[in-house]
């Protein structure tokens, strides 16, 4: 079985989908053609629609004018082979029409007579016939005419899709199948009249505007003195509008004298804020120059003040006269002072110790500006003396000697009568002190030589008892000497 496309006449082959056709998928493109074919209706020329339009002849002869005729549109010009492929829209002859049976009368058809002619099967007065579209049957419908009354299945899917073809056919004005080319040409036909049908009907719309406003003109059709009215009321609008242009420009010439003022006082204003923010920087500047100067002094001001602090919690006599101990012997300065048999002790040590002693009792006095009664005390290091301020004014040396000769004993008893000076020297200043705080303790009593129960004297009395003695003048020398560097003297 084979099919011809019914414009071309070129063989087709079918989809598959349409071989083998289910009756519900037949059912839907059934559904989907319109009921009355557009054939039906009778052609009507533009003429005859602008006739029947409910406008005045004036407007039609219009567009009848303006509006082209139909053999003045030309198509585009098509190739040799579409122009053979283009559909014959000759009506057919009344010799070339089919009746188109329903199923149930093709199967209740009897078994033909071999040799005898099939009798034409005329349709109920209830069935419509329509025209065929084509003169030709084709092989396809030649055997839909069964020769058993039990077709085969390749008999019923032939007979199911020629039947397709047959109501795309009539319900329609296009004869089916159709190849794929002629298909193309005939939705190109399709959409070039769609779109002049839509032309149309936007020609219409406007023509339908443009008479109803036409409409509405001439039902406001005014008399020659409503017109003279409405000129001098449109005259007087147009007067009293110029006068309020005039107004609007001599108003605009005072805002721009009233501008140029502000402009000149706003460029015032620049310059006064520009010189107000250049003093402003400066006095920033001198103000942070200012600010640097007071932290550099603060800095300087802390600095010093600790260094005062510093200074002021530092004893100056506690290092410049350092007492202490050294087993028996008293030191001050890490000199020894005194002797011992076991632990001989020379003589330019002993010397050095009594000049720093001395040397100290001397700071003393100074600072708490006493005046010793008597005496005068002279440091000189080593070599160091009291002199006596009344009487014979005798001067005593307060260092010894450890050389053998017949002046020693001369000498070590000057040495003795300078110790017991310094120690009458030092009860003084005790007393002093005790007056002026009586808080203040000593250890040690002095009398007259003695300072305890040890005499300062070195001639007669043993080393022990000397070098005991003088351990007791330098504690009573360091008691002094802190009242006195701790304020206690006020």
């Amino acid at each position: 079985m084979s099919y011809v496309c019914q414009q071309c006449k070129e063989p087709l082959q079918l989809d598959a989908s349409l071989v083998d056709l289910a009756p519900s998928a037949y059912d839907m493109i059934v559904a989907s053609l319109p009921s009355v074919p557009p054939s039906r209706a009778r052609y009507m020329t533009e003429a005859e629609k602008i006739a029947q339009l409910p406008s005045p002849s004036a407007s039609k002869a219009a567009w009848q004018q303006a509006t082209p005729s139909e053999n003045s549109r030309a198509s585009p010009p098509l190739s040799t082979r579409a122009q053979g492929k283009q559909p014959q829209r000759n009506l057919p002859a009344p010799n070339e029409s089919f009746v188109l049976l329903q199923e149930s009368m093709i199967r209740s058809i009897p078994s033909p007579i071999p040799g005898a002619a099939i009798p034409k099967k005329t349709m109920p007065a209830n069935q419509k016939s329509f025209p065929a579209k084509n003169t030709h049957q084709s092989p396809a419908h030649q055997q839909l005419e069964p020769d058993h009354p039990n077709p085969t299945p390749i008999s019923h899917h032939l007979r199911s899709t020629m039947r397709l073809f047959n109501v795309l056919s009539t319900r329609s004005d296009i004869d089916h199948p159709l190849c794929a080319e002629c298909t193309q040409i005939l939705l190109t036909s399709l959409q070039r009249q769609l779109d002049e049908t839509r032309k149309e009907r936007d020609g219409y719309i406007a023509f339908e505007k443009e008479v109803r406003k036409e409409r509405e003109r001439e039902s406001l059709d005014l008399s020659r003195q409503d017109a003279e009215k409405k000129i001098e009321r449109l005259k007087a609008d147009e007067r009293a509008a110029i006068e309020q242009l005039r107004l609007a420009d001599r108003e605009r010439e005072q805002l721009d004298e009233e501008l140029k003022l502000l402009e000149s006082e706003e460029k015032a204003l620049e310059e006064e804020e520009a010189e107000f923010w250049r003093s402003h920087n400066e006095h920033l500047l001198v103000s942070a120059e200012q600010a640097s100067r007071l932290a550099s002094l603060r800095a300087a001001y802390a600095a010093d003040y600790a260094t005062l602090e510093k200074l002021e919690r530092t004893n100056v006599y506690n290092d410049a006269f350092c007492i202490g101990h050294d087993g028996v012997f008293g030191t001050i300065n890490g000199l020894r002072l005194g002797r011992v048999p076991g632990v001989p002790v020379e003589w330019p040590e002993i010397n050095a110790a009594w000049g720093q002693t001395l040397l100290l009792l001397y700071t003393i006095a100074r600072k708490l500006d006493y005046t010793f009664e008597n005496y005068r005390l002279i440091p000189m290091g080593s070599f160091s003396r009291i002199e006596r301020t009344v009487g014979d004014k005798a001067t005593y040396e307060l260092y010894g000697s450890g050389d053998l000769h017949l002046g020693r004993l001369l000498h070590n008893r000057r040495f003795d009568f300078a110790m017991v000076a310094f120690l009458e020297c030092l009860k003084q200043l005790i007393d002093s002190v005790k007056s002026q705080d009586p808080t203040v303790e000593f250890p040690h009593q002095i009398v007259k030589d003695k300072i305890g129960e040890a005499s300062v004297k070195l001639q007669f009395s043993q080393e022990e008892a000397w070098t005991r003695a003088l351990r007791h003048v330098l504690l009573a020398l360091k008691i002094v000497l802190k009242w006195t560097t701790n304020g206690g003297n006020g």
